[in-house]
């Protein structure tokens, strides 16, 4: 899995001084960009090839002020989608879990293709099993 650390910032904690459930999302997000970039190295969003289908995300412990690693992995690689598995850590702690299916898509014809052999292979590099 590809693995990312987070600094938690005071904003993305609330009254209860635990860190609010959009924090996550967006760590996420954040944390699929070397994933992004197996399909546009430059990040070029006027030329962008995926589109988010779904996501869900399983809260199983507070996340509190502090630090956080973002796990990152390929869970299910189909024709033109495949599932992105991720887990939050924070303290050696498995604290949420979220799966995201994304789309390689075709903005101009507005339907989805077929995921590229030479990024199929990229992304089975980092396969991984939900759970």
């Amino acid at each position: 899995m590809l693995e990312e650390t987070f600094k938690v910032r005071f904003c993305e904690t609330d009254a209860l001084q635990h860190v609010g459930n959009t924090a996550l999302v967006q760590w996420f997000e954040a944390s699929r960009e070397p994933v992004f970039k197996m399909f546009t190295p430059e990040m070029d969003v006027n030329n962008w090839p995926l589109i988010l289908a779904s996501y869900k995300v399983d809260f199983l412990k507070q996340i509190f002020l502090g630090e956080v690693t973002i796990k990152t992995g390929i869970s299910r690689l189909g024709g033109s989608s495949f599932d992105v598995f991720q887990e939050v850590w924070q303290n050696g702690e498995r604290c949420a879990k979220g799966l995201t299916t994304m789309v390689h898509f075709d903005y101009k014809a507005q339907k989805a293709c077929a995921v590229p052999d030479n990024i199929r292979s990229q992304l089975q590099s980092i396969a991984v099993e939900a759970d």
